[in-house]
């Protein structure tokens, strides 16, 4: 059995896709142990030598600070807390999601910062490790105070509330909990508040989309790359010297993966007729260079928010300071999801072009990429589906961190919608993918009609991609081939 260890050490992208891969289980470090039973230790030690009220510890929640709980109260008041802001609705969250819900929430519990006992992290490492997983909803985050309805119904099975998917089964959490032989933790004071701030439903599916994003990157690269030999495209523009005296490194690194996969390509090096390509052909390195820029800096604010504490308030023992704060905000993941949404838009966008241009009966190209166009369609309608999902996918890229609504009688006063944010975010990633599997479904046809050959790296990827989805020489069901081209691209290893 292998193991990831929960530390101080941060988590990064490639030891998170190491952890989904390899299926690792979950243990804390003496170090996390530590830092844990210290702040818990010291919290306990405060209430008992002052009865002064601590925001959420001995006080309500919200604009109920300060209303003063009575010391035998608190272990009603957590519990009171989880099950009264469980009010998720609408679809439920990706199991894959959830997965990261927990790691994340166990990560950022490990710091010794939120007050929490190690019995209740030791639970949520034991959801994780028998993949017993809290059934969220992806509805109900304003995206400050934490992501305060989806943490909720995280945090529900561990009171044996609630649902879980157990085996693949959507099953009562209590009777989950019978069949391991766990008692339903009791919440003590400042745990349930600790559970519930957070941005781990925002982190998640930030984390989730961005490694979706980097592999539709380099999808986008290599089927772009199709349809640039598909459409008989001059390869100059992609020489090193254009992009040196412009150095966005996105651009440049793009233009180099770019000459890399058609390397080797007759149809590259034969005299071209035409001066200059469309943009969406020449303009590869500028517009998926900057998509690749944007995953840059959408990485590098998620690594730092998966490995900060963001509930509240903050316990710090060696200060010997209790402070409540904000880190519950979420401005820098609504704002990144949002750029991260528009990047990844940008991609399917181009790519419709590129599929417009190609069907367009240009460049010695028949009409629609069939024989015999008037009695076949073709390939014309695959461009108006591509067309409708870039339409839907400019809706979903409004940006939402725009918006805010007061909550909680003017007390929560401004707040980032970045829940909102994340869940558009999956929607057009998922959308970007079918656009890239039309593409490619398009610009193998368009190559079989080339007589020289392309590179041997596409060479190699398109004799793979037919075996799943063939030339259409006749027309035929076409959706039957979108979703196995969308079944191949998600298949292929980057």
């Amino acid at each position: 059995m292998s193991f990831h260890i929960v530390s101080s050490s941060n988590l990064e992208i490639e030891i998170i896709e190491k952890i989904i891969t390899e299926k690792k289980k979950l243990k804390l470090s003496d170090e996390a142990r530590l830092k844990i039973t210290r702040s818990r230790e010291y919290l306990d030690q405060k209430l008992e030598k002052s009865q002064a009220p601590v925001y959420g510890i001995n006080t309500g929640f919200g604009s109920l600070c300060n209303v003063k709980i009575s010391p035998n109260k608190l272990i009603e008041l957590q519990e009171n807390l989880v099950m009264s802001h469980a009010c998720g609705t609408g679809n439920v969250v990706p199991k894959s999601i959830i997965r990261l819900m927990l790691l994340f929430k166990i990560q950022s519990l490990s710091y010794g910062h939120s007050g929490v006992t190690i019995e209740t992290v030791s639970r949520l490492i034991d959801f994780y490790n028998n993949d017993v997983l809290p059934v969220v909803y992806e509805q109900g985050s304003l995206g400050a105070s934490g992501d305060l309805a989806p943490l909720a119904h995280l945090a529900l099975p561990l009171l044996g509330k609630g649902e879980v998917y157990f085996k693949g089964v959507k099953q009562e959490s209590a009777e989950v909990l019978r069949k391991f032989g766990w008692n339903p933790i009791k919440l003590r004071s400042k745990e349930g508040l600790a559970l519930l701030n957070g941005t781990q439903f925002m982190s998640a599916y930030g984390i989730f989309n961005l490694m979706k994003g980097r592999k539709l990157y380099e999808l986008s690269n290599i089927i772009g790359a199709v349809s640039i030999d598909a459409f008989d495209c001059n390869l100059s523009p992609f020489d090193e010297l254009v992009h040196l005296v412009r150095p966005h490194r996105g651009q440049i690194k793009t233009a180099e993966r770019i000459r890399k996969i058609l390397e080797g390509s007759e149809i590259g090096k034969r005299e071209k007729n035409n001066v200059q390509d469309p943009y969406s052909f020449r303009c590869i390195p500028q517009v998926h260079g900057a998509t690749k820029d944007t995953l840059s800096f959408v990485e590098n604010t998620f690594i730092t928010e998966i490995n900060s504490v963001t509930d509240n308030p903050n316990i710090f023992v060696e200060e010997d300071k209790i402070i409540s704060g904000g880190n519950f905000h979420g401005q820098p993941l609504a704002l990144a999801l949002d750029y991260l949404s528009i990047s990844i838009a940008e991609l399917g966008n181009i790519s419709e072009r590129r599929i417009y241009q190609l069907i367009s009966g240009l460049r010695d190209l028949p009409p629609f990429l069939v024989n015999n166009p008037g009695l076949n369609n073709g390939f014309m309608i695959t461009q108006y589906t591509a067309a409708s999902i870039v339409s839907q996918n400019k809706q979903y890229a409004s940006p939402a961190s725009i918006d805010s609504i007061v909550s909680s009688n003017g007390q929560e006063d401004h707040v980032s919608m970045g829940a909102n944010a994340a869940t558009k975010a999956l929607k057009v990633t998922n959308n970007v993918l079918t656009i890239l599997a039309i593409e490619l479904f398009n610009s193998s046809q368009a190559l079989y009609f080339r007589e020289e050959d392309t590179s041997p790296f596409l060479k190699d990827f398109i004799e793979n991609f037919r075996s799943k989805v063939p030339i259409v020489k006749e027309d035929q069901i076409m959706s039957y081939h979108i979703q196995n081209s969308k079944d191949f691209i998600s298949a292929f290893k980057v």
